[in-house]
């Protein structure tokens, strides 16, 4: 596989300390896929929604989405995303605190592919996301804008 094949997983997390959690943990569980990392879901929006000023049409892109953000949060990043032409089929995975059967419900009816709830105690989280890394390593993504 060439680094143009291999998908980019986008972090849309507002927390720092989460984010770095999640880099360390997928590495550290064998995914070495390029990562970027935004800070809230309007700057992830500006990267997704600029073809060749931000997101490279054609690469193939996963994205782990947070829900509670600044700006614009998860769920509002999640609808412009699959109601764009040319974003609707990057696969969404939502990593949230938020437990919420409503809010759940409500990602899944927007189109997210999966929700994992971060836990609250530190260990469970490594095994969350060390389980992500296993999804990550064996999911194929379709290419954005991809000819």
């Amino acid at each position: 596989m060439t680094d143009n094949d291999q998908v980019t997983i986008l972090v849309a997390e507002d927390n720092d300390g989460h984010a770095l959690l999640i880099k360390e943990r997928l590495e550290a569980s064998g995914v070495t896929n390029p990562q970027l990392r935004f800070r809230d879901g309007l700057e992830a929006w500006e990267f997704l929604s600029r073809p060749g000023g931000g997101r490279e049409p054609g690469r193939p892109y996963l994205l782990l989405l947070d829900i509670n953000m600044p700006r614009m949060d998860g769920g509002e990043l999640l609808k412009r995303i699959k109601e764009d032409p040319d974003l609707k089929k990057m696969p969404v995975i939502m990593l949230t605190t938020t437990d919420d059967p409503r809010e759940i419900d409500a990602c899944y009816e927007l189109g997210c592919n999966n929700y994992l709830t971060k836990p609250v105690v530190f260990s469970q989280f490594f095994e969350v996301i060390k389980r992500l890394g296993l999804f990550i390593s064996v999911i194929s993504v379709a290419r954005i804008n991809g000819k």
